[in-house]
């Protein structure tokens, strides 16, 4: 049995090539680096409307937060086809509040070629969806991650990507889209199947577009290991605006 925030040390560089080229490219630096300034206010309670919603968000993807979630990563995907995008955090402040507040706000960036409600292996693009967050990892010593916390040196990102791209994967979450909870971000199950990819995560930036992942700065995803708490059923919201108020 594993223990949220216990450091897993694991050996998988045999897989390591694959997963990694899943999660990020080296291949594009068409785009410049974006401010990586965080929204450090506590900001309204979410929706002027009704603040018992996560704003933005339509039934279709509001009915999937479970109701024990006290925490929520929403990542507002500029467009479509865009790689831009803003990730904001809402909580509640105890189990029996009803009520969303913005807790911080940071700019990120999504696959290269936007967004997919039919995510591919290589597609370039990341999957919308609501999915939860169960661990975390990196190549560097656990930050204080209330997830358990897996550091490898396996998820270095290759050195024959740009230097840009180097510290990619110093942090990770995993995104639970087809894969195995309860595992280190980089096991290869994909449960299914290849094709429907996998390996999607948060991890740090790099300025532009992932190859499916969502990507913010350091001082950003530091935040994000140390906040999330297993105990509050965090999951994540992500597309963009147009699939999310659908």
């Amino acid at each position: 049995m594993r223990i949220a925030g216990t450091v897993r040390v694991v050996v998988a560089a045999a897989a390591c090539g694959v997963l990694l080229t899943s999660c990020a490219s080296g291949s594009d630096d068409s785009a410049k680096k974006g401010g990586a300034r965080a929204d450090h206010g506590k900001g309204p309670q979410a929706g002027a409307a009704d603040a018992r919603r996560i704003p933005d968000v339509g039934d279709r993807l509001q009915s999937k937060i479970p109701e024990e979630s006290r925490q929520v990563v929403a990542v507002y995907g500029d467009g479509e086809d865009s790689a831009k995008s803003t990730v904001v955090l809402y909580t509640k402040s105890g189990p029996k509040d009803t009520t969303w507040e913005k807790a911080r706000s940071w700019p990120a960036h999504n696959g290269k070629k936007g967004w997919t409600t039919d995510h591919r292996e290589n597609d370039k693009r990341s999957p919308v969806g609501v999915f939860t967050l169960t661990d975390a990892g990196g190549v560097l010593a656990d930050p204080g991650a209330k997830f358990p916390y897996t550091k490898s040196s396996s998820m270095q990102a290759p050195h024959y990507w740009p230097k840009t791209h180097w510290h990619d994967f110093d942090y990770v979450i995993a995104i639970d889209y087809n894969r195995a909870k309860g595992t280190p971000p980089n096991d290869p199950t994909r449960p299914q199947g290849q094709a429907k990819g996998g390996s999607i995560w948060l991890h740090m930036d790099h300025g532009s577009g992932t190859s499916g992942c969502v990507s913010l700065s350091k001082p950003a995803m530091e935040y994000l290991l140390r906040t999330l708490d297993p105990k509050q059923h965090p999951v994540v919201v992500m597309g963009d605006r147009a699939n999310l108020e659908a």
